[in-house]
């Protein structure tokens, strides 16, 4: 008889999850348990359905606790029409023979497998049900109840904060006071009253909100999932973009150290949307546009989140608040966006940094690769927010979601591989941007020859996004094959440099953040010294130029004068550009 066909892995996964699903079913443990007493008391097991548990039955040796076969014996003369004989006891098959296949009393072939060797008596008791319904719960997606927690009392303490209000109703000035006596931080307050009703009646009552905290906290144990509780849309365990606006908005508005920018009504969505950007950029890991309670837990945002109450300078949050990073980013933005409609195109984006970006890389930006939903692939523009992800990720490549960036962009295929051609694919660019400088370039297979040595990839002659993530040096890598400026840079410094560079990978300062602050320094001395302008304006003109816009009601004082920060800078050039005044950054 041919051997059976071997299944296939997804087949046997297939049969190994219906298996799994049969034996963890109530019915089949409880008759297992059945059958276990039955053999450690060495009474017979009926196979059958009829009511002859003698005839179709397993023996077991009190000695070794070895099944005799009699049972199959006699289905398999049964099988071959042959009367039924007494039992006989059947010896164990060799291993020769260990596929002996045996026909049930249905026609199914029953297989065993044996083994020579016999199994000793268990002297131990059998598992209970009770201990295995012991196993205490170790997955809790909505955070590990706290035991100790006094929900009575908390409440008490929100109904004496609201008997403080007219009427028991609290409005949006005073959630800050019932988002302390909820345990929350002071910039939970808008979350919690748009989550009790308060943005559609203007008021939330006593009662409401009680109703509404008591179950928050019956559902939710941990601050990340409060958090994402009280900001994602009903029936969402998520967080999306515009979840976060509200919230927001609260910290602009009422914030001490971004009070400037009430005077700059137009800032808050861009400052909004730049904060965003960042939050995903950090926070969302998966790359789904969706904040997970997981994710959440993983990152620092809620620590910063309750930093806001204790840091007046929203600066020293560097990771996602600072005002002037965002400053910094909106200014590189401006530079490029010529009709300032908000949107880039490839000729905006290659005059990045002097054009060091090579055409094939910012191709494959404009390819949707590392951009959400279709538009900037079918309209050929990139959005603000996108330019966020862009520069950041641009000036560090030192991050995973950096790293994560570049790689999508140079996986021409999209098979998690980055292979030689891919490399030498945008390494030809590179060396024609040489051969234009006068600069002798390095062949592509000795620089492929440094690389490779560079990432030591896993296996040999494919870099994958691991390989790349475990490597100290993955900046070197991407500036090599589509930033040129960067990768001369690289070529002309001293080895041991870099040596030191790798040493030294626990620095607090992270490249973005130096960056930010050399830019930012540049741009706010550009314009106290009144570099602002077009090289031929001269004093006259730009003298001339300050004068019709403050009749025009625009305020040309410096932003030092203006308010905090340089926000006034911005005011000055929103307000010029309405009024067709070209501007050099």
């Amino acid at each position: 008889m041919p051997s059976p066909q071997v299944l296939e892995p997804v087949l046997k996964m297939k049969v190994n999850e219906l298996f799994l699903n049969w034996l963890s079913a109530p019915e089949t443990q409880s008759l297992l348990k059945d059958y276990l007493d039955v053999i450690k008391s060495g009474q017979l097991i009926d196979l059958a359905t009829g009511d002859e548990p003698d005839k179709r039955s397993l023996t077991f040796n009190e000695n070794n606790n070895v099944a005799s076969q009699k049972n199959l014996a006699e289905k398999k003369f049964a099988s071959l029409g042959t009367p039924s004989s007494p039992p006989s006891v059947v010896t164990l098959p060799t291993r020769s023979s260990s596929n002996t296949r045996v026909t049930g009393p249905n026609g199914r072939i029953l297989r065993r497998s044996v083994s020579t060797k016999k199994a000793q008596v268990r002297t131990e008791e059998p598992v209970t049900t009770a201990l295995s319904e012991s196993i205490p719960k170790f997955y809790f997606p909505q955070g590990r109840p706290q035991a100790s927690l006094n929900v009575d009392g908390l409440i008490s303490k929100i109904e004496k904060i609201f008997s403080q209000f007219p009427n028991e109703r609290a409005t949006i000035e005073d959630m800050g006071q019932v988002a302390k006596a909820c345990e929350c931080p002071l910039y939970w307050k808008v979350p919690l009253f748009c989550l009790a009703g308060g943005d559609r009646t203007g008021f939330v009552s006593v009662h409401k909100f009680v109703a509404m905290w008591r179950k928050t906290l019956q559902t939710c144990h941990d601050d990340a999932s409060k958090f994402v509780h009280l900001l994602a849309k009903p029936g969402c365990n998520y967080l999306e973009q515009d979840d976060f606006i509200p919230f927001l908005q609260d910290v602009v508005n009422s914030h001490a150290g971004l009070a400037f920018l009430k005077e700059a009504p137009d800032f808050h969505s861009r400052y909004i949307t730049t904060v965003v950007q960042r939050i995903f950029y950090n926070v969302n890991r998966s790359w789904t546009g969706k904040i997970t309670c997981t994710e959440l837990r993983k990152s620092n945002f809620l620590q910063n989140v309750a930093l806001l109450e204790q840091e007046e300078d929203v600066n020293q949050l560097t990771e996602f608040f600072s005002y002037e990073h965002f400053y910094v980013i909106y200014c590189k933005f401006w530079e490029l966006d010529t009709d300032h409609d908000l949107y880039i195109d490839q000729k905006d984006l290659a005059r990045h940094d002097d054009q060091a970006i090579s055409h094939r890389m910012i191709e494959r930006i404009f390819s949707g690769t590392v951009t959400r939903g279709s538009k900037v692939y079918k309209e050929g523009r990139l959005s603000y927010a996108d330019f966020v992800w862009f520069l950041i990720s641009e000036v560090d490549k030192k991050t995973d979601t950096s790293v994560e960036y570049w790689f999508r962009c140079m996986d021409l295929d999209g098979d998690g591989v980055l292979s030689m051609y891919e490399l030498e694919f945008f390494y030809e660019e590179q060396c024609q941007k040489m051969e234009i400088l006068g600069i002798e370039p390095l062949p592509f297979e000795d620089c492929l020859c440094q690389m490779l040595d560079l990432v030591k990839p896993e296996v040999e002659g494919k870099i994958t996004l691991r390989d790349l993530k475990r490597c100290k040096l993955s900046h070197i890598f991407f500036d090599t094959f589509f930033n040129i400026e960067k990768y001369l840079i690289y070529e002309q410094r001293d080895p041991f440099a870099v040596i030191r560079e790798v040493d030294s990978d626990g620095q607090e300062v992270s490249d973005w953040e130096r960056y930010a602050a050399e830019e930012y320094d540049t741009l706010v001395a550009e314009e106290a010294s009144g570099l602002m302008f077009l090289p031929e304006c001269d004093r006259r003109v730009c003298s001339q130029s300050s004068s019709r816009m403050s009749r025009a009601g625009v305020d040309f004082r410096p932003f030092w004068e203006r308010g905090r920060s340089a926000a006034g800078l911005l005011c000055v050039i929103n307000e010029a550009a309405d009024r067709n005044v070209v501007w050099r950054f």
